[in-house]
């Protein structure tokens, strides 16, 4: 059995696009289409239904596509065994991240991960939106905040402590509030996906609990690089993780307010597909994220360092 049109299989299946499967492994969509039959007249069975819009499994598909991504992954970790120590890892990975991470921890020390594993090819994307992990072909992807119930194996690496932030400008011109009452002479740049002004406000911790004292907002953002623009640019507060801001404060370019009122933590968890499918080039980037990742995050309920 070809191993490559097992892999094919696996992504149109996972997708349920045979377009979708084709532009991700840089296949002709006919080529895929080929591979899958192949496959079925290999099996004698039908593996997928294909109409004008919809491609599924059928019962003989969901239970081969269990078993080909166990195949494909004893395959990769026996090819690990038995692949000379200097050729190492191959492949591909992709792991999805939040922006300040990636700039500040990830790719400064990408050069090492790369000279250890000098085979591999990594992609890396920044995005704002949250990636779907499977139907974008990612890997795993480095989370901030709650996490919705999802099928995917989460793993905790700690949280990000949270400060509030305003420009040396912005507050010369309006002063410097000390308490929630004197946010009402302020205005605070309000982050949104669907840029909305719904829920603008200041978000603290009150005891255990969050609470939002609400604000005036006269902009909206739906980026992190714009929202963290729009504060130095005078714009209003940002309330934003000590992660990624702190250089920004030292340069003298923000200042950190009211510490006694800041949100509270965000956690960040690692999220991958399947932990009885990790290959071994996969299983190397986790591991690799996890140890550079937690030194600069606190446990929950410890302050960061």
């Amino acid at each position: 059995m070809d191993l490559h049109e097992l892999r094919i299989f696996t992504r149109v299946a996972e997708l349920a696009s045979f377009t979708h499967a084709a532009s991700q492994l840089g296949l002709t969509k006919s080529r895929v289409s080929t591979a899958v039959q192949q496959l079925e007249k290999q099996l004698g069975t039908r593996l997928l239904q294909r109409t004008t819009r919809h491609v599924r499994l059928t019962y003989d598909g969901e239970q081969f596509l269990e078993r080909s991504k166990q195949v494909l992954a004893d395959a990769e970790q026996l090819l690990a065994i038995f692949q000379p120590a200097a050729s190492g890892l191959r492949g591909s990975v992709r792991m999805d991240l939040p922006s300040a991470l990636a700039r500040d921890v990830v790719l400064p020390r990408l050069p090492e991960f790369l000279s250890a594993h000098p085979l591999l090819q990594v992609g890396i994307s920044t995005t704002d939106h949250r990636v779907d992990l499977v139907q974008e072909g990612f890997d795993c992807v480095v989370r901030i905040g709650q996490l919705a119930d999802t099928d995917l194996i989460a793993r905790p690496l700690g949280v990000m402590k949270m400060c509030n932030l305003a420009s040396p400008a912005y507050l010369e011109k309006y002063g410097t509030p000390h308490t929630l009452a004197d946010l009402a002479q302020h205005r605070i740049i309000h982050y949104a996906s669907k840029l909305g002004m719904h829920g603008a406000g200041w978000e603290y911790q009150d005891g255990k609990e969050s609470a939002i004292h609400p604000m005036q907002s006269t902009l909206v953002v739906n980026g992190t690089d714009a929202y963290q623009a729009a504060c130095v640019a005078g714009l209003g507060f940002t309330q934003a993780p000590v992660l990624g801001s702190r250089k920004l404060v030292e340069l003298g370019l923000l200042v950190d307010v009211m510490p006694q009122l800041v949100a509270p933590p965000m956690p960040v968890s690692l999220l991958y597909p399947n932990r009885r499918h990790v290959a071994p080039r996969v299983a190397a980037l986790l591991h690799w994220i996890t140890q550079i990742v937690e030194p600069y995050l606190a446990q929950p309920d410890n302050q960061l360092h």
